[in-house]
């Protein structure tokens, strides 16, 4: 950059030579230290020439591949024979939306091909509106794979030889994509980091000419060439077609794909996957917490500066505490589970005593960063990234978000084998009872998804639970001129048998409901015998239900989803189900194995759904409800009975996943009776209560 400079002097002025210095600023003792060097006006002249050479071959190879890539788009053919029912209007009503430039929520059942029946219109839309990039984004891992096998089925004709004539890119969490997790992404402490811009051309290159840059091609060019796999796909956003993400790459405060969409001006459209997910992950984007324990913990570990910041900070809590002297509002006589603990309080706002000094110890921290990058990429790295995250979120504190701030005592974590004494050694003794942990909870996220959706050219969400539009304006802030589509299920009543078992599974009937449940289990196993799914509300009731079944059903085979599951053990819990198969699956409803499964035919032949899905009755669950009744309301069942219902119906989807597909649904809960949750249940459903319900 500054030889550019120097060129561009030495043309404007007429000079032979000039000294260019570059000055590095020590931040620490405010010192400059100067590298001068001497050069001659032809020697820059060269450079930039060279430079302006090598800008300009690369610009026309992208502007060869957008005018390759847009008349491969516009003779895109279908890749199936012939459109699902319910799937061509879907598609018709993606084009519309996409060529239009508008936002469109599509309620569509599964089993009809949703996936490839928005990537399809989205593509041969790009040529017509222009567009520059397409985002696919998903809420999990199985989302992202199904879009790339649909992708990958939808190839644009292209001459024998020729360079992809569309580019894909699969964005994956650094997490996952790092190759040396016990290292520091510097160029001090990882290989694949030292030297990284200057291989950088040369993978950027490779990876346009492969094209399709799954995680597994992405990583083969990336090591190819001795660089990083996850920051070369970073890189790679800027040069693709279409981007597989998850949510947070587009939605979150720090998302890659909205800052480079707004820093290079593309036009953009957005399909978002299994869409009524999106609102309890953008709640989770948009809060934060810290508590006195993790500050604690990192205490010894830091010089003196940033430990007398850190101990100012700490100093500062009992603030909050007063700020909570007074109980939270709401109906004293409300049963919450667990009941409510006199600790949990909720803030009207933060002291500003309590704010400065947060942001006296993130300046303090970050400058402590700077001069000790590879050193400090673990705890303190993640601690001030967790500080900054909460300090930002502070500055758009509103109605949207619960302020809350819990005193129940918590132990500080050790470190180096250190007690908790050692760990405050230095402060006064009033402020060595740390236990407090502040939160910012949203819990409306329309105020920070609603610019992203406006900011992209055309936006779809779909899914098949999508009902009623006005919880997803009203929560994620769609346009009020949002399109809707509801597309007619495929299937005939006949084809899923709906039986409600009037039993209750509330908490405190859990006990006295196992025996007829896993009865009527072993009872349609014994009837209809195949593979089955068993949804519960809790990893407890599940673990109970299944123990009670193989007590009683010893010879029934049954497996079990548990907590934390690896990928490899999540592909062990599917492989059960194998085709004219036998057993039952128990897992958690709104789990991994609630959504994004397809297991059709015989390898699942039933469900049994044993909740209505509702929240536990908590104290922040209490609060939750009460701010979103008067953000909008009484009796719009935004915090329990519509989120609750909406992974209902996707569990329930499992069930059918083909047009020829039968099935039986156990709904397993009196409430399934009353008129307001029937309401919301599909209106294709025909339920009936079983004609010999076990009573155990």
């Amino acid at each position: 950059q500054l030889k550019v400079y120097g060129w561009l002097m030495c043309e404007s002025r007429a000079l032979e030579s000039i000294t260019l210095a570059l000055v590095y600023l020590d931040i620490g003792d405010q010192i400059e230290h100067p590298q001068e060097e001497s050069w001659q006006a032809n020697d820059l002249q060269a450079f930039f020439a060279d430079l302006g050479s090598r800008y300009l071959h690369w610009a026309q190879a992208q502007a060869a591949h957008r005018s390759r890539r847009d008349q491969a788009l516009q003779a895109l053919s279908f890749p199936q024979a012939a459109f699902r029912p319910g799937q061509r209007e879907l598609a018709a009503a993606v084009y519309r939306s996409t060529s239009q430039g508008t936002t469109l929520l599509a309620r569509a059942p599964t089993g009809i091909g949703k996936t490839i029946g928005t990537l399809f219109p989205a593509l041969r839309a790009m040529p017509e509106r222009g567009l520059d990039k397409l985002f696919f984004l998903t809420a999990r891992t199985t989302g992202r794979q199904v879009a790339l096998d649909a992708l990958h089925s939808l190839p644009p004709a292209q001459a024998a030889g020729a360079a992809p004539a569309l580019r894909v890119l699969e964005l994956r969490a650094r997490e996952r994509a790092c190759e040396h997790k016990d290292k520091a992404c510097h160029g001090d402490d990882c290989p694949l980091a030292r030297g990284f811009f200057d291989r950088l051309p040369q993978a950027r290159a490779a990876a346009a000419e492969v094209g399709w840059l799954d995680q597994h091609s992405l990583r083969t060019v990336a090591l190819a060439h001795g660089i990083c796999p996850y920051y070369l796909g970073q890189e790679m956003a800027r040069w693709v077609d279409v981007v597989v993400g998850d949510y947070n790459h587009y939605f979150d405060r720090s998302a890659l794909l909205h800052a480079l969409m707004v820093e290079s001006s593309w036009r953009t459209s957005l399909l978002v996957d299994e869409a009524h997910n999106l609102y309890d992950r953008a709640c989770s984007m948009y809060s934060a917490d810290l508590t006195q324990a993790e500050a604690l913990s990192l205490r010894l570990e830091l010089p003196t500066p940033v430990r007398m910041a850190l101990d100012d900070w700490l100093r500062q809590w009992p603030a909050l505490a007063d700020a909570a002297s007074h109980p939270i509002p709401g109906d004293p006589d409300a049963a919450v589970d667990p009941p409510l603990p006199g600790a949990w309080r909720l803030l009207d706002g933060l002291p500003d005593t309590w704010l400065r000094s947060l942001q006296r110890l993130n300046s303090s921290l970050g400058e402590h960063l700077q001069r000790q990058p590879a050193g400090h990429a673990g705890p303190v790295l993640e601690f001030y990234f967790r500080c900054l995250a909460l300090a930002q979120l502070t500055e758009v504190l509103d109605a949207h978000t619960l302020c809350e701030l819990d005193q129940a005592a918590q132990t500080p974590a050790d470190t180096g084998g250190l007690p908790a004494q050692a760990l405050l050694a230095g402060l006064d003794p009033q402020d060595a009872a740390f236990g407090m942990r502040l939160t910012l909870r949203n819990v409306v996220p329309a105020p920070f998804v609603a610019p992203r959706l406006r900011a992209a050219d055309s936006a779809v969400l779909f899914s098949a639970t999508l009902h009623p539009l006005a919880y997803h304006v009203d929560l994620l802030g769609l346009p009020a001129d949002s399109g809707e589509l509801d597309v007619p299920t495929p299937f005939h009543p006949d084809q899923l048998q709906v039986l409600v078992h009037p039993l209750s599974t509330r908490r405190h009937h859990r006990e006295r409901s196992l025996q007829p449940l896993v009865e009527a289990i072993a009872q349609q196993y014994r009837e209809r015998p195949g593979n089955y799914l068993a949804f519960f509300s809790s990893f407890q009731y599940l673990e109970q239900a299944a123990d009670r079944l193989a007590l009683r059903h010893p010879g029934l085979p049954q497996w079990r989803q548990s907590r934390s599951m690896d990928d490899a053990a999540r592909a062990a819990f599917l492989g059960r189900f194998l085709p004219e198969g036998r057993g039952i699956g128990f897992a958690v409803l709104g789990g991994a194995f609630a959504e994004g499964v397809d297991l059709p035919g015989s390898r699942l032949v039933g469900a049994f759904i044993a909740t209505l899905g509702l929240p536990p009755v908590t104290p922040v669950q209490a609060q939750f409800k009460l701010r979103l009744d008067a953000l909008f309301g009484e009796g719009h069942g935004y915090a329990d009975l519509l989120p609750g219902l909406q992974k209902v119906v996707q569990a329930a989807g499992r069930v059918l996943r083909s047009p020829e597909d039968r099935g039986w649904l156990w709904l397993m809960d009196d409430r399934y009776r009353r008129a307001e949750v029937r309401a919301l249940l599909p209106g294709w459903w025909q339920t009936a209560t079983p004609a010999r319900a076990p009573s155990g």
